[in-house]
C-alpha cells in the first residue's frame, strides 16, 4: 500500500474466512500511496464484504445468452491452426461442432430453472476445453473412433463431475449421445429437428 504497487487476490469466494480480515485491513489502512490498487476476483458470493463492494469499482463478465451467442463465444476463442490439426479432419471438425453445440445447449438449459436442471450447475469453459483436447487425442490415437469412451469421459468425468442429481446425470448422458455418435460424422447432420442448426458437410474455419 505504501509503495503504490498493485495486488491481485483471485477467487475470493473460496476464502470465506479471510474476507472479514481483508475488510479489516482495508478499513484500517493508513499511508496509502495514490498509485496503490487492489484487484479482487470472485464468483457471485454472499460472503463478499459489502463495504469493499461499495468503495470499489465493479466489473462483471456476463455469460452470453442464447445458443447462437454461446456458439459465437466458443468459436471466437478457437485457434484456427489448432482447428485444422487432426489426423481425422472430417470427423474432428464435425464432432468439435457437435461438442460446441452440446456445451451451448447445457448452458442454455440453466435459464429454465428446474425444467432445465434439477440443480443449477456452473459448467465452464474449462470443461469444454478438456473435452476438446480429449476428443482430438482420441481421434489421433485410435483407428476406430471410441464413441463410448468419449461419452463416458465427457458425461461422467468432465461435465458429469459437477452433476450430483441422478436424473441430471442421466439427462446429460442422453444429450451428449446425440453429438458423440457415428451419426454426426454423416453429411448434412441436423442438430435440431427444424434444421436451423446443422453441421456443414465440410466445416471450414
Amino acid at each position: 500500500m505504501s509503495e503504490g504497487k498493485w495486488v491481485l487476490l483471485q477467487n475470493c469466494h473460496l476464502a470465506p474466512s479471510f474476507m472479514p480480515e481483508l475488510e479489516r485491513i482495508l478499513e484500517n489502512a493508513e499511508n496509502i500511496n495514490k498509485d496503490f490498487r487492489i484487484w479482487l476476483t470472485s464468483m457471485p458470493s454472499n460472503i463478499f464484504p459489502v463495504t469493499i463492494l461499495m468503495k470499489g469499482i465493479k466489473m462483471t463478465y456476463e455469460p452470453p445468452r442464447g445458443l447462437r451467442n454461446n456458439l459465437l463465444r466458443t468459436f471466437g476463442t478457437l485457434n484456427a491452426q489448432s482447428f485444422e490439426e487432426c489426423e481425422k479432419p472430417k470427423e474432428w471438425k464435425k464432432m468439435f461442432m457437435g461438442l460446441s453445440f452440446f456445451h451451448a445447449l447445457i448452458l442454455e438449459r440453466r435459464k429454465y430453472g428446474p425444467l432445465g436442471w434439477n440443480i443449477p450447475y456452473e459448467f465452464t469453459a474449462a470443461d469444454f476445453a478438456i473435452c476438446q483436447l480429449q476428443l482430438k487425442m482420441f481421434l489421433n490415437e485410435y483407428e476406430q473412433i471410441p464413441y463410448e469412451a468419449l461419452n463416458y469421459m465427457a458425461a461422467e468425468a468432465n461435465y458429469g463431475g459437477r452433476v450430483t442429481d441422478p436424473m441430471d446425470r442421466r439427462l446429460i448422458k442422453i444429450i451428449l449421445k446425440r453429438f458423440y455418435s457415428e451419426e454426426i460424422t454423416q453429411d448434412n447432420f441436423k442438430m435440431t429437428k427444424d434444421g436451423v442448426y446443422r453441421i456443414m458437410d465440410e466445416p471450414n474455419w
